[in-house]
This record gives structure tokens, sequence and C-alpha cells, in this order.
């Protein structure tokens, strides 16, 4: 593909770009149940508007551009209030939840470097109900991942099995407020305990849930301590541009004091050019997202949010209580937040969320693990809570329809395929014809593939995710004309 001899006119350029749009999720429909954070045209028009006001302005050097910087440092003193930090409470702006948990790790990792010498091979706790960033950011920094059980009923962290797996080499433990998988809430109180007590970092993952969380609890729902006003907690992360509705990427990772920070930050004076300090991991990057996040939470104020968590609230209340009604399914856990994982021991969940997006509703399947069984996933807020009844009458005729369809010979072929010379990986297109992708392109509905996923082993579900979607990001022909 080359580039257009002569320029083309903006009409064809913005033509050219709603038409890859319309291969997109209409998510302002209020029907889709992942990815996107929605509150409404007016919240999306605050964003939208300050975003574009600073698009071009460069966040990297705060001396050329101190509009970032003056910007950041509000929001990151109300996030601090918020979330229960106190007076040497500092913290910086990134990206999204991954760039902050990813300082998180780093700031562990090079504190311990600092003041454990002992140090060597250095290991971080998690719950195997915390967020894959953590291992991303373990397999970029160098740190081992030492995985806990979760309450095999609750899904939050067994604290026992988290004080059993501390070494000396231990750098830091992890708690999620709430876990993504099932919304619910680790004990943040008794991790922070346990840590205080081993002298050990503790990071708090409210990325998803954090902001909402303590409008949640003057709105009279039961919600457990787990922001920095627990002792023990030294660093947590939230994202704006979930719960506070911002436009992506926005987050924050708040930590117990600058010197921990400090171990967070890159600096580089050993090259022939201009100083580098990088609070964050990216260098160059655009001011937009900072003006928007800004823009969003002081247009929409304290009581604009506990409106909003009022009707997320309610909205998910409403939704628990309708799939317990309907024949087969089960809500896994007790969800402390929006977050709602509905699993089933009769019909194929995977088929159950084709069916539901052959109807117009998006939500995001979720495979099995050792603790805990395949689901589908939704992500309540205030927008697509207003659909509630109309989703759980849809959730009901494809429950229905999923009874008819056949499943479980994709499992049974996988295990066949097994015992074959070579084992699944030189059964491996066999298995995939089986699935239905032996024709290199994704089939409309997935559940086929996502029980192909289900059962591979954990370890060949990597290698060949990791191979299908680098084939989706291999260059071909223009995808408009």
């Amino acid at each position: 593909m080359k580039l257009p001899t002569i320029g083309l006119e903006p009409d064809e350029v913005r033509r050219r770009l709603e038409e890859v749009h319309a291969l997109d999720l209409d998510w302002r429909t209020g029907r889709t149940y992942a990815y996107v954070y929605d509150a409404g045209s007016d919240v999306e028009a605050l964003g939208r508007d300050a975003y574009a006001r600073f698009l071009f302005q460069n966040a990297l050097d705060p001396t050329a551009f101190p509009s970032a910087m003056h910007l950041e440092n509000d929001l990151v003193a109300i996030a601090a209030e918020h979330l229960g930090g106190g007076d040497e409470t500092v913290g910086t702006f990134t990206s999204g939840g991954t760039e902050s948990i990813m300082l998180a790790v780093k700031a562990a990792r090079d504190h311990a470097r600092a003041h454990r010498p002992g140090v060597t091979a250095p290991e971080m706790i998690l719950p195997v109900t915390a967020h894959a960033a953590f291992h991303k950011a373990a397999e970029y920094l160098g740190v081992k991942v030492v995985l806990t059980p979760v309450d095999a009923r609750t899904f939050k962290a067994d604290v026992a099995a988290v004080a059993a797996a501390i070494t000396e080499q231990t750098i830091l433990i992890v708690g999620s407020a709430p876990s993504y998988p099932h919304g619910v809430i680790d004990p943040i109180a008794d991790l922070g305990a346990l840590a205080a007590a081993k002298g050990l970092l503790l990071h708090v993952d409210a990325c998803v849930g954090g902001w909402l969380l303590p409008y949640y609890r003057r709105l009279g729902a039961s919600v457990p301590d787990f922001d920095l006003s627990v002792p023990g907690v030294t660093s947590l992360s939230v994202d704006l541009h979930k719960y506070a509705f911002a436009p992506k990427g926005a987050s924050i990772v708040l930590f117990r004091d600058a010197g921990l920070r400090r171990a967070a930050y890159f600096t580089c004076t050993d090259w022939a050019g201009y100083a580098v300090v990088n609070p964050a991991v990216q260098s160059s990057k655009s001011a937009g997202p900072v003006a928007a996040a800004w823009a969003v939470l002081h247009g929409v104020g304290d009581q604009g949010f506990e409106d909003l968590a009022r009707r997320t609230l309610e909205g998910t209340r409403a939704f628990v209580e309708g799939v317990k009604a309907i024949p087969g399914l089960e809500v896994l856990g007790q969800p402390d937040f929006c977050l709602v994982a509905v699993a089933s021991r009769e019909v194929s969940v995977f088929h159950v969320a084709d069916e539901l997006n052959e109807r117009g509703w998006y939500v995001q399947p979720q495979l099995s693990h050792p603790s805990t069984p395949a689901s589908i996933h939704l992500c309540l807020g205030p927008k697509n809570s207003g659909h509630v009844e109309r989703l759980l009458v849809a959730l009901r005729e494809a429950v229905e329809a999923a009874r008819a369809l056949p499943s479980g010979h994709i499992a049974q072929a996988v295990a066949a395929f097994a015992q074959a010379p070579g084992g699944l990986a030189a059964a491996l297109p066999q298995v995939l014809e089986a699935a239905g992708l032996g024709s290199g392109e994704l089939p409309k509905r997935l559940a086929p593939v996502n029980e192909l996923l289900d059962a591979l082993p954990a370890a060949l579900r990597k290698e060949l995710l990791t191979d299908f979607v680098g084939g989706l990001f291999t260059p071909r022909a223009a995808v408009t004309a």
C-alpha cells in the first residue's frame, strides 16, 4: 500500500474514515457491556472538546507546556483526596491502568534495589484474579510472578495463602478493588496488615472501580476499606477513563510519598541530547487526555458522580436479581461493584454470548480457569443500566436458544487429538478446522473459537492467540477506497 500521489480532499478523508468507523460496535446505543464506559452525550462532549483543544500540546516538557503539569497536579490532588491519601501522597497521570500498574511494579522493584540489597530475584505475589497487566509488568521488568489462590466461593484473595507465599525475595503484594473477573473487592485491610508486618509494599489495583466506590459507600452500599487510608497500602491505581468517564487514555497511580514515586521515574542524562526525565513510561505524549479528564471531572462534579453511581448501582442490583430468576444461570460471587460474571452449568456461555450478539447486545466472554468457570462478563454503567430490563429479556431468550446448539464436541476433539502421535501441537491444523478456523478468517459466531481456547492447555492457548492476533495485524490492501 502506497500513499496517494496527491493528497485526498478533506471530505474524501472523512468519508474513508467513516467507512472504517462503521465496522465498530455502536456503543452509543447503550447495549454494549464492555470496553466503553458511557455516561451520556453531555459528558462525552466535555471530554472531546477539551481533548481537541490540547491535542497537540506535548506533555513531555513542563517547562514548554506547563498547562499539562498544572492540570495533572489538579487531577492527582483530587484523586488523592477522593481515595484516602494524606499530606504526603503524590501521583502520576498515565495513559491507562496498564501503565499505572507498570509504574507501581517498577517503583517496588527499584525501591527494593535501593533498600534491600538481599533481593536479587524480585518476586510479587498476585491472587489469580489480579489483572493481566501485572503479568505484563513482570515480563517487562524482570519480576517473578507468584500466584496465590482465591476463595472458591467469594473469589476474593486468600490472605493465608498470600502470607505463605512470602519469601526473602518478595517486593510487592497486590490486591484488587475490585478484581475485574468477578467485581469483588479483596480483603485489603488484612493484606495491608500483612504487608506492614512483613515490611512489604502493597499495591491496590482500583483501576476499574476505584473512582465510583466512594460514592457507592455514600449511597449506603457495603464497601470494604480499600484505599490509601488503609494502613499498609503504599500505592493505588485508578482509571479515569473507566468509571470517571473521561476519554481514553487517562489513569492515575498514587504513591504513599514522593520517595516511593521517585523509584517509578526514569531519568537519563548520559547521552548527547536533552536531559530526559519521564515520570511515566511515555515520553512525548499529547496533553489531550489530561485536559479531557480535567474537563470531565470538573464538569460532572461531586453530585454528578453521585448520581451516575446511583444509576449504576441500581442497574447492577436489578441485573443480578434478574439473572437469578433465569433457569440455568448463576452470578459468580457477590459483586461489590458493577462488574458481573454470569456462568452456567447447563448451557454453553459462549453460545449465550453469540446469541446476545445476534440480538444486538455485546458482552465479553471469559474463559475458564482453575479458579473459576467460564462466564460472560458485563460492565454495567449509568447509560447501559437503563436497558437492563430489555437485556434480561434478551438474555433469557439467548439461554433458551443456546440450549439447542451443539457444545462440547470441540473439547472432545481436543482430547482425542491430544492422544495422537505428536500431541496437540502436531494436530493443531485439525483442531482449528474443528473450530471453524481452517480458512484463516474469523467466523461470525465465536462460540467454537472460545470453546477451542477453553479446551486447550494454557501454554498452547497462549501460542495460538499470539499467532492469531499477529496475523490480524499484517499489512494488506487498503480497507477503504
